[in-house]
C-alpha cells in the first residue's frame, strides 16, 4: 500500500499533482480542504464550523480533521493507497495521524514536499481566487495562511526528515516536468 503525503504551502500545487498521482498510481485522494469546502457548500454543521476557521486563514481543530480522515480511510479499505493532500498540518496532527495509521497497519510510505517561494505562491493564490471565487484566496487571508503555514506546518519538514520520509521537489516550472520529478521520487523510494 502506498500512503503518500504531498506537502507544501498553500498554492504549491498539491491539488494539481494529487489529481495526477491518483490517476497514475490508482490512489484515493484525500484533501482536507476539498472535504471542508464540500461540507461548507452543503451547509453541514461540520462545514459551518470549518468555514469560521478557514475564512480567517486559521487551521480547523485537530479532532474535527482526524475524525473526518478516519471516516474516509475506513470507507476505502480496498484502496491501493492514499495521497494525503495538505495533511497533516501540525506536529500534533502528524503524531496522532501516525498513531491512527499504525493501528490500521498502513504507515506513511513517503512525504513529498513541493518547494515554492512566497512571491510565486501569492501570485498563484490570487489568480486562483479570482478564477474560482474562493473566499480564502484574497491577499489578506493569503498572508495569514502563509504565516500559519510557516509557524505551524513548516516544522513538519524536520519531523519527516527525522523519520527519513521527506523528499523535496522544486515546485516551479512546467506542471508535467514537476510531476515527472515527483513520480521519480516515488518510484525510487517505495
Amino acid at each position: 500500500m502506498l500512503n503518500l503525503i504531498l506537502f507544501g504551502p498553500p498554492g504549491a500545487g498539491k491539488g494539481t499533482h494529487s489529481d495526477k498521482l491518483v490517476k497514475k498510481y490508482k490512489l484515493v485522494h484525500i484533501s482536507t480542504g476539498d472535504i471542508f469546502r464540500n461540507e461548507i457548500g452543503n451547509k453541514t454543521e461540520l462545514g459551518k464550523r470549518a468555514k469560521a476557521f478557514m475564512d480567517k486563514g486559521e487551521l480547523v481543530p485537530d479532532e474535527v480533521v482526524l475524525d473526518m480522515l478516519l471516516s474516509v480511510i475506513d470507507r476505502n479499505k480496498d484502496a491501493k493507497g492514499f495521497v494525503f493532500d495538505g495533511f497533516p498540518r501540525t506536529i500534533v496532527q502528524a503524531e496522532k495521524f501516525d498513531e491512527m495509521l499504525d493501528k490500521r497497519k498502513m504507515p506513511v510510505s513517503l512525504v513529498v514536499s513541493l518547494d515554492v517561494n512566497d512571491n510565486e505562491l501569492i501570485t498563484r493564490l490570487v489568480k486562483r481566487g479570482i478564477e474560482s471565487g474562493r473566499t480564502d484566496d484574497t491577499e489578506e487571508v493569503i498572508g495569514q495562511r502563509l504565516n500559519v503555514y510557516n509557524n505551524q506546518t513548516k516544522p513538519l519538514l524536520d519531523y519527516y526528515t527525522g523519520k527519513k520520509l521527506l523528499h523535496t521537489v522544486y515546485g516551479i516550472g512546467v506542471i508535467d516536468e514537476i510531476f515527472e520529478k515527483i513520480c521519480s521520487v516515488i518510484d525510487s523510494n517505495v
